[in-house]
């Protein structure tokens, strides 16, 4: 049974698709380096040096080009995914947290700024991990400081990564298919479920929750 369901930030309850692209175009533009959006979506990764590499970043500018990043993208102001307040409300019964490779006072600057931070029971990010998705840590991390059992937990992402780090820890995982993602990607990483769109999440936990009571 599913006591707890955790997030990914970034693209998936946050809107920051349009805002990160932004931002990497403008940080590689500071190395001379330019991207197709189609290149972007194909490339993408919450593991960004996966990204640089593929873009053909010299490994030595890979720290220097995070920063870049985190300096334009201070100029953006993401909203929630669409419904997503409604979505969190629903689900209002679990516990609640985010599991992220977010930096932690970018991504509490948003909660904030976004009225939603009180809603989390807890916020494991980057800095509380030494491996990155799809490795467990983060999500092994946040479950034992809810006291929880990765059985009893659904992680929620738009990556392959997501859905890797979930499985990974044991937990049940949704997969959620946005623009900036590549959809087959997502969908070979076979998600327990997959759905179109955030708004489906809680439809689709309570026909899980009846079918494993049936």
């Amino acid at each position: 049974m599913i006591a707890s369901v955790l997030f990914d930030w970034d693209g998936t309850l946050c809107d920051s698709g349009p805002c990160s692209r932004r931002a990497f175009r403008k940080s590689l533009a500071d190395f001379g380096l330019s991207f197709t959006d189609e290149e972007y979506k194909l490339v993408y990764s919450p593991r960004w040096f996966l990204m640089y590499e593929k873009l053909g970043l010299p490994q030595q500018q890979w720290r220097d080009a995070d920063q870049r990043w985190l300096y334009h993208y201070r100029e953006e102001e993401p909203d929630l995914i669409p419904r997503a307040t409604e979505v969190l409300a629903a689900l209002s019964h679990f516990a609640l947290g985010i599991v992220t490779n977010g930096t932690r006072a970018r991504v509490e600057r948003e909660l904030a700024r976004l009225g939603v931070a009180d809603l989390f029971q807890v916020v494991v990010c980057c800095e509380d991990m030494k491996q990155k998705k799809p490795h467990p840590e983060g999500l092994e991390k946040a479950l034992a400081m809810l006291g929880l059992p990765a059985s009893e937990c659904c992680y929620v992402g738009d990556t392959a990564e997501d859905v890797g780090m979930g499985r990974n820890a044991g937990a049940f995982t949704a997969g959620i298919v946005t623009e900036y993602v590549d959809e087959r990607k997502l969908r070979d990483s076979e998600p327990d479920l997959l759905l179109d769109s955030l708004a489906e999440l809680p439809a689709a936990l309570e026909l899980c929750g009846k079918s494993a009571h049936a």
